[in-house]
């Protein structure tokens, strides 16, 4: 078992040197420096389903003098289900334009504010903060398929704490995948966080168990412990996740604090069934949606909130270590619906 120390505020130079390609960025943001560029980059990654929404709906109005009639109403079905939201916020969105606008020539942007509502009821409801340790480590265990983006998503949070001040243990416990844990480190050496790495094939519940005991021991704030990307109807490797947090368990009675699965926001319906397999294996508590880019369909963020009451807590829309920022629904739906966006608190 091997430990790395990256740029660690109390201690010296690293141990073991990262790849060529791995040097601290240039400038260090602190929290919330970067939300403009973030905001631009997540009305980017909207762009698909904003376009199926905006274009389509103004689309189907605008015939001058079209009602919202019964051939309307299932035009707008369709539309709406193409951007991935799912039947269900499909069918209430329909019924509340029928129940409100049927037999009316309606404006567009009536119709787009109907929209907003009902995502928004959906939204809001499962919304929650990131939940965090009294005292001691944060410990997060992050989950999901093989090219989710896992690993890089876990660098992302990692550079989200750092950036705040904050101290992090980063545990390489994707163990099978020698490649995943030299990306880790890689990452581990740009935001300035610690690794704790295994051989490769070793178990991944003793490395988990190790980086957690690191962060205790070394007064870290946060642990964040990847996991072998596999799929969901793997029984065996579903299990692992169980050993892992029970030897977690056993460090931080109350840890892990967030077990978070990262959905490729590419994935379309099929996030469904990743939501559906890691919440009854490993008791997941949010998402983060990864690659939010223009060929993502964003409204599937509503049905796997809605089918299995799990927050998104972090939405990712870039490659860069800045690339993620926690989930702010108003914002989310200005950048779907009319590409503006509401004045930062």
């Amino acid at each position: 078992m091997a430990l790395f120390r990256f740029g660690r505020r109390d201690e010296p130079a690293a141990d073991a040197a990262a790849p060529a390609d791995a040097a601290a960025p240039a400038e260090q943001p602190g929290a919330g420096s970067s939300r403009p560029g973030f905001l631009d980059r997540l009305k980017a990654g909207l762009a698909k389903t904003a376009r199926l929404l905006n274009t389509d709906v103004r689309d189907l109005l605008k015939r001058e003098g079209r009602l919202v009639d019964e051939d309307f109403l299932e035009e707008l079905r369709a539309v709406l289900v193409r951007t991935d939201m799912g039947p269900s916020a499909a069918e209430a969105i329909v019924v509340d334009v029928r129940e409100r606008l049927r037999a009316r020539v309606v404006d567009p942007d009536v119709v787009l504010d109907s929209i907003r509502g009902q995502l928004r009821s959906r939204l809001d409801s499962t919304a929650a903060p990131l939940t965090q340790a009294a005292a001691g480590p944060t410990v997060i265990l992050v989950t999901g398929v093989n090219g989710s983006g896992k690993t890089t998503s876990i660098a992302k949070l990692a550079r989200h704490f750092t950036s705040q001040g904050r101290t992090v243990v980063l545990g390489a416990g994707d163990t099978f995948r020698a490649a995943a844990v030299e990306q880790l480190a890689m990452w581990a050496g740009r935001v300035g966080a610690e690794l704790v790495r295994g051989e490769t094939g070793s178990d991944p519940a003793s490395v988990a168990h190790r980086a957690v005991a690191r962060a205790v021991e070394g007064g870290f704030d946060v642990c964040i412990v990847d996991t072998a990307g596999r799929l969901q109807t793997q029984s065996n490797l579903m299990q692992e996740l169980g050993k892992i947090r029970r030897v977690i368990a056993k460090l931080v009675p109350e840890a892990p604090h967030e077990t978070l699965l990262v959905i490729d926001a590419t994935a379309g319906q099929n996030a469904l069934s990743q939501a559906r397999g890691f919440k009854e294996a490993a008791g997941c508590t949010g998402i983060v949606l990864a690659k939010l880019d223009g060929s993502a369909r964003g409204g599937v963020i509503v049905p796997v909130t809605e089918q299995f009451g799990l927050p998104v807590k972090f939405v990712g829309v870039g490659e860069s270590a800045d690339d993620l920022e926690p989930f702010e629904p108003e914002n989310f739906l200005a950048a779907l619906l009319d590409g503006a966006f509401p004045a930062a608190g």
